[in-house]
């Protein structure tokens, strides 16, 4: 899915990655994605940050989402279509995995939200967003 919007806040025009600042599952995405974005232009912001519900507002999305939102080029994408984009910014054999684009949407959909639904009870849940580390902190913006 993609949604048009307002230009993004982000004065470089590097895409964000909105995640789920809470979720285990996703703070290891978010640590697979900055290991292999070598050319560092992926910036990330929890969704429950000042600017991931700003970014929300802005592309007209729901502030309680809890899926993994990509903002690249005035856009915004969800879910796997999120996912997917955001592998074309690793380094490696990983940008391949964007051929499964192929797929039909709601195909995708229904293996991100069927592994979605059961994140919690696999991977566990933070009480509260960590912190990156200091060598990282330029990559976040919240």
């Amino acid at each position: 899915m993609q949604t048009k919007a307002k230009p993004v806040t982000e004065k470089s025009g590097n895409p964000i990655v909105l995640f789920d600042g809470v979720c285990n599952l996703c703070h290891h995405s978010v640590q697979f994605l900055l290991k292999r974005n070598s050319e560092k232009t992926l910036r990330f912001a929890s969704l429950q940050s000042e600017l991931g519900q700003t970014l929300l507002e802005q592309f007209n999305l729901p502030s309680d989402l809890d899926t993994v939102v990509l903002i690249e080029n005035g856009a915004a994408y969800i879910r796997s279509t999120a996912a997917l984009r955001a592998l074309r910014h690793t380094s490696n054999a990983w940008p391949f995995l964007y051929l499964c684009i192929i797929i039909p949407a709601p195909i995708r959909d229904l293996a991100y939200r069927m592994v979605a639904t059961v994140r919690y009870r696999f991977f566990g849940k933070k009480e509260s967003c960590p912190l990156p580390d200091p060598s990282l902190a330029d990559r976040f913006l919240d």
